[in-house]
Order: structure tokens, then C-alpha cells, then sequence
């Protein structure tokens, strides 16, 4: 499992970049002032770091719990996203509408929009962040991937790597 330092440093960069990519295409995608929307995304960023910690907090421990590590294979990761997503855009939809002064269906839109733009963006990061920051429980020699995990075929070429020198 991550240490507490190390969810809060993912929880912030995730949130500091994902700002300097969405405040500028939401201003140009929906016509909305530079300012009001920079406004928007830091209060929807700070609302999604607690989020980030709290949920991945909570998937972390279901998945060790259900799985015994907490490996991501391509399936969960997609299932994680999704409920991410899904949680904070029910959190943040009636922000949306009131701090943009606009109606529901409306905010609905440009929630829609942030959504999409935040799977493609939290699967993208979480695996980046994964490789460059590799949780000890989920690392191959502890936990060998299966036929069906992205890391299977490294784990094969790094176990016949290690057969032919002891050979």
C-alpha cells in the first residue's frame, strides 16, 4: 500500500496538472471568462484531491482486501476510473451550475465534459504515476501478474531473461 506522503503527493499533481490542461480548454470549449473558470477548477480541484485520497484510500483496501494486492490489471483500472468519475461528477454538478450561474442541464454538459476529459486523464496519470512510482504491494516479484495483467508479458520476458544467465 502507498504511504501517506506518497498519496498526497499523487492526489496533488494529478490535481496541479489536470488545472493547467482543463481551465483553458473549458474557457475556449464553452465560452466561459478565463477568471470565473480558474475560480471553478480550483474549488473543483481541491474538491477532487480529498476525493482522490479518500477514494483511492478505499479502492486500494477493497482491492487488497478482495485480491490480496493491490495490482491493477487493465479491467480494474477502467473500473476505477469510472467510479472515480462518476462520484465526484455527482459531487460536482450543482457547483458547476451555481458558481457558472447556469442551469442544471447546462452544468450537466460541462460536468459531461470535465468527466470525459478526467478518464482519459486519471487512466493516463495513475499509470504513469504507477511506473514512475511503483507501489512496493504491487510490484511483480511479490505479486506475479497473470495471462490477463498489462505486466504479464514483462514479468515473461524478465523470467526468461534471469533462466538463460542462471543457465
Amino acid at each position: 500500500m502507498r504511504s501517506i506522503k506518497d498519496r498526497v503527493r499523487q492526489a496533488i499533481s494529478f490535481e496541479i496538472i489536470g488545472l493547467f490542461l482543463s481551465v483553458p480548454m473549458a474557457a475556449f470549449a464553452f465560452g466561459f471568462d478565463m477568471g470565473k473558470t480558474g475560480v471553478l477548477g480550483v474549488l473543483g480541484a481541491t474538491i477532487a484531491t480529498i476525493w482522490n485520497y479518500l477514494f483511492n484510500l478505499g479502492f486500494d483496501h477493497g482491492l487488497r482486501h478482495l485480491t490480496g494486492s493491490t495490482r491493477k490489471t487493465l479491467s480494474i483500472r477502467i473500473v476505477h476510473a469510472l467510479s472515480f468519475e462518476l462520484g465526484l461528477m455527482l459531487i460536482f454538478l450543482p457547483i458547476i451550475a451555481w458558481w457558472m450561474d447556469i442551469g442544471l442541464l447546462e452544468a450537466l454538459i460541462v460536468d459531461i465534459a470535465f468527466v470525459v476529459f478526467y478518464l482519459v486523464y486519471a487512466f493516463v496519470f495513475t499509470w504513469c504515476y504507477d511506473t514512475l512510482f511503483p507501489d512496493t504491494d504491487s510490484t511483480i516479484e511479490r505479486n506475479p501478474p497473470g495471462p490477463d495483467s498489462m505486466a504479464y508479458s514483462h514479468a515473461q520476458t524478465h523470467k526468461q531473461k534471469h533462466t538463460s544467465k542462471d543457465r
